[in-house]
Parts: structure tokens; sequence; C-alpha cells
């Protein structure tokens, strides 16, 4: 008994801690157990539900569209079922629920759900699929000009770069999926969109979804769609697959996709078809996949991050974009085609750069590659008022301290660096490499990761261990 005690005061303790609600009806469909993380995620109060029958309480809910009464009719777990529905108070509350029954002798004497908020992903999935409809029905008011790129955007005359333009050329005259590999900044869209652009499917929609952006329930709705009836108050919405039916989707960052649901979109590739959230109608598309990832292929595979089996479906067609540090000798054909491009857009009469900032261009590795140049000449020109040339007084603070710090560790003309104790001396240079990584990031913690390439928890320790804390 005291072991009973024991164990009893434990759960309760659970119970109220958890982040998750919990809600626990009997057989009559009386509520017996409401936690208070439950009650904060429908908008009420312990008190207003104890005792209570369900339907009393959500009178919106009915023995099909309730999991509690249908898990305490049919004895059946349901696992991870999104529900929408309205509390007693009107408000519609958005959750992923697993139900299951509670069984004594063979009998069902009441049911027991676990469920997760995700009211604010649930409304703001409406909005996204709002918006996107809005951005792709026709205009019959204007005429829309869709910007768009194509090859002739592309520049670069580096041989591995353009090994990389020779296979993305091929890969336009089929309709086979194609996987992009590439650093962040080296221009996956651009190569992504040249190819829907000079294929059969130009005419047709081209569509981007970053996969790292959005959390799984969302993205999952906002690719599939949702089906009207699946859920109370769920509306009859396309999913990205249907708005680009006959042309191509493009997947960035499919390596941030969780498993599960790349593992519905490996049905979608072999099938040709894909199902609503919550719908039970098969929707034939025809849509080309073109995915990216910043993680090399095989490593991403190795750590779990793809599925080997949806690599080897969309890797029909692989192409890889070299490192901007790997392809310097185009630095130089960018920076003019930077200048002009920003010239004509800030109405500026810039010729060139100065040889000394040239020079440090040449030296610096660009962990943001060609997004960090075009970022750099960017910021540069604005500063820029009658002059011809940009030079360093052009160059926000930061940048002029990367740029200077980086041609001080990586040209080959720099002085011998007299050294009492090596260990020391490389820690001040790391220790230095990474404030001004964070300096320029405003300190955000996941870009500066990425761009060193180091994970979260490593850089965090680091930062402590030269105490950057800012």
């Amino acid at each position: 008994m005291e072991n009973e005690g024991i164990l009893k005061y434990i759960m309760q303790k659970i119970l109220h801690y958890i982040e998750e609600g919990v809600h626990v009806i009997d057989r009559n469909g009386k509520t017996i157990i409401y936690t208070p993380a439950m009650a904060e995620i429908e908008g009420l109060e312990v008190k207003q539900v104890m005792g209570k029958h369900l339907f009393e309480i959500f009178p919106s809910l009915d023995n099909e569209t309730s999991t509690l009464i249908k898990v305490l009719e049919t004895g059946e777990l349901i696992n991870e079922y999104k529900q929408s529905y309205l509390n007693l108070k009107g408000k519609k509350i958005s959750t992923i629920n697993t139900t299951l029954p509670i069984v004594e002798d063979d009998k069902i004497i009441g049911a027991i759900e676990i469920a997760k908020n995700i009211t604010e992903v649930s409304n703001l999935s409406e909005k996204i699929i709002k918006l996107r409809q809005r951005l792709i029905e026709p205009d019959t008011s204007k005429r829309k000009i869709k910007k768009h790129y194509t090859f002739d955007n592309i520049i670069g005359m580096n041989k591995s770069f353009l090994k990389a333009i020779a296979f993305a050329k091929r890969a336009c005259k089929t309709s086979s999926s194609v996987l992009i590999y590439g650093e962040t900044g080296t221009g996956k869209e651009l190569f992504a969109q040249s190819i829907h652009y000079e294929s059969h499917r130009k005419d047709k929609p081209f569509i981007a979804q970053n996969c790292a952006a959005l959390p799984e329930t969302l993205l999952e709705s906002i690719l599939f769609g949702t089906s009207k009836g699946s859920f109370t108050g769920a509306l009859e919405r396309q999913g990205l697959f249907e708005q680009a039916n006959g042309g191509t989707l493009f997947l960035d960052e499919i390596n941030s996709m969780s498993l599960s649901l790349q593992a519905k979109l490996l049905r979608v590739l072999q099938e040709g078809y894909i199902r609503r959230v919550g719908g039970l109608r098969e929707i034939p598309i025809d849509v080309r996949i073109i995915a990216a990832t910043n993680e090399v292929p095989l490593e991403a595979v190795k750590k779990n991050h793809i599925r080997k089996d949806l690599y080897y479906r969309i890797n029909v067609i692989g192409i890889e974009i070299p490192q901007l540090r790997k392809r310097k000798d185009d630095i130089t054909l960018l920076i003019d085609y930077f200048i002009r491009h920003y010239n004509e857009k800030l109405s500026k009469d810039v010729w060139m750069i100065s040889e000394e900032l040239l020079d440090a261009f040449l030296n610096y590795s660009w962990p943001g590659n060609v997004r960090e140049l075009q970022n750099f000449i960017e910021s540069a020109m604005n500063m820029v008022l009658e002059e011809h040339v940009i030079k360093r007084e052009h160059l926000p603070s930061y940048v002029e301290e990367l740029m200077l710090q980086n041609s001080s560790l990586n040209t080959e003309k720099r002085e011998f660096v007299h050294v009492n104790n090596l260990g020391e001396y490389l820690e001040s240079v790391e220790r230095d490499i990474i404030k001004s990584y964070l300096i320029r990031n405003n300190n955000n913690i996941t870009r500066t990761s990425k761009e060193l390439g180091l994970s979260r928890q490593n850089l965090q320790y680091k930062m402590k261990k030269y105490k950057l804390n800012f």
C-alpha cells in the first residue's frame, strides 16, 4: 500500500508538470482527470471540466469527431491524430492527439488522451495556404510579371562550376527528379529555376518551399493540403503538390524534413498521387521534384537526415555546386556582374573595387558563398556617393574586420609569427574568428554555427570557453 501511495503521488506530480495535456474520461464519457496543461491548451479551467460529460464542455464534438468517445466505443488506439474543435467559449483549438483505451478485466472502463497544442501552427498553416493561393490565382485586373531566373543569370567560368551547369542543362531534357547539393548561398534555387524554365514544364508553375522554415505538422499541411470535414473547422485546400501540378516543386533543405514526412514524399514519387491531410481520396499529380541539401548527400544519409530509399529515388540526376572558396577564379567576374547590377538598381556609377579590397576578397574564405559576396557589394555601393571605386571605407566595420582578419590568416604573403605556445596561439585565432562571425550575424547562434560548420552545442561550448557570451 505504501508503494501504491508513492506511485500515485509521483503520477500526480508528473501529470501536473508535463507540457502535453492529459484528459481522461470514464465509461460514461465524464471527465475524471483533466490536467492544468490541457486546461491551458483549451482555454478552460480544470473545475469547469471535472465531472462533466465531454459533450457538455465541447458541444461541437460528436461520436464521430471525438477521439475520446471513438476509442471508448471501439477500444482501438488512435495515434497522432490531428483534431480541431470549438471549446465552450467558441474558441477553435487544434491538437495532435494520441488516444488509448483504459481496460480492466477485458472491459473498457475509460479512455485517456494525450494532446499536443498546435493551434498556432494550424492557424499559421491556414494563412500561408491562403497567401499562396492568392499568389497563384490569375488576376484579370492586372497583368502579373513573375520574375524568374534562367541559365543567363548563372555567372562563372570555373571548370567545376561549368560542369555543374552542364549537368543542370541536361536535366532540362527530362522530368526525372534532381538532387542539388551546395552550401548555403551557392545558388541552389537559381539552378532549380533555370532547370524548370528551360524544360517543357516552363509554362507551368514553379513553386519553392524551404523545408527547414516550418515545423513538421505545418509543412505536411502546406505540401499535401487539407480535406474538408476531416476534422472540425478543416477547409478544403490545395497543397503545394496540387498547386504545382504539371510544373516543378523545389524542396530546399530536404535534409531538415522529418523522416516520417520523407516517407510520405517517397510514396508520392513512387505512386504519382497525394492524399490531403485527413482525406481519403487519392489525387493524381504530375509534379517534378527538384530537391536540395546543404549537407553532403551521402553524409546526410549516414547521419539519418535523409532516408536512404528517398535519396536513391530523388538522386536520379545529382548536381554539386562548388563553394565560392573553391572557385575563386570567378570572384572578379562576379564582382563585375554585381557592380553592373547595383549600378542600375541604385543609380550609381561604380567602375570597380580597389586592388587592396580585391586582394582581401581573393584571400577571404566566403563561408556565405556567392550570396555573401553579393551582400558585401550591395552594402558597399550603398555607401558610395560620387566615387567610382569601392574602397575599404565603403564597407561596414564588421566586414572590413573580417576581410583584414581573413587576409592575415590565409594569404601566403603573411609574415612569420613567433609563438611561445602554439595551443594558446591557435585558441586566440579561433576565438577571434568566432567573435567576428558572431558580430556579423548579430549573435545569431544558428546562422553562425552553420557558417562555421559547427553544431550549435559545439559553438555554445566554445563561446563559453572563450567568454564570448554577449
